[in-house]
């Protein structure tokens, strides 16, 4: 637990104001990819159908559940609330998503969505590490005032 302390503390203090715009970037990719999810389900309805009620059930709540971290999970980094939260929690779906997913379907053919999954993976550790920065919602200003009361007030 220490050490997440210290990756956490280093992260705070060590976030230029520029690797904003790039989890601002993240999250919207993300939510453009739980949008196109969601879209293209029949992917999802051509597996369930040759499947058992438990396992055509089992698929389609990872299904759903893939889309609303997507969704929730991109707001949310987008917006910078809870930042390192919804990185962890995408970060499974996106593993599945490199080394399952996209390397069974062929790396170096064209239109390869493999690449752009290692990017929104790497994206996802770093936001992991480096938490929300300077333009979030979550960032905590100073109370003006805070110096002019002294310790002795409330």
């Amino acid at each position: 637990m220490n050490m997440l302390k210290k990756i956490q503390n280093w992260g705070d203090h060590h976030h230029p104001k520029w690797l904003d715009y790039f989890r601002i970037l993240l999250g919207l990719v993300l939510i453009w990819k739980g949008v196109d999810f969601y879209i293209n389900m029949q992917a999802f309805n051509i597996l369930m159908r040759g499947a058992f009620l438990g396992t055509a059930i089992s698929i389609s709540l990872l299904a759903h559940l893939i889309i609303l971290m997507h969704i929730i999970g991109g707001m949310a980094i987008a917006l910078g609330t809870y930042t390192r939260l919804f990185c962890l929690l995408n970060l499974p779906i996106l593993i599945g998503a490199v080394f399952f997913i996209n390397i069974s379907a062929g790396i170096f053919k064209p239109y390869s969505e493999f690449w752009f999954s290692c990017a929104v993976l790497f994206g996802l550790v770093c936001f992991l590490i480096e938490g929300n920065g300077i333009l979030s919602v979550d960032r905590q200003k100073p109370y003006p005032g805070k110096a002019a009361l002294g310790k002795n007030h409330n």
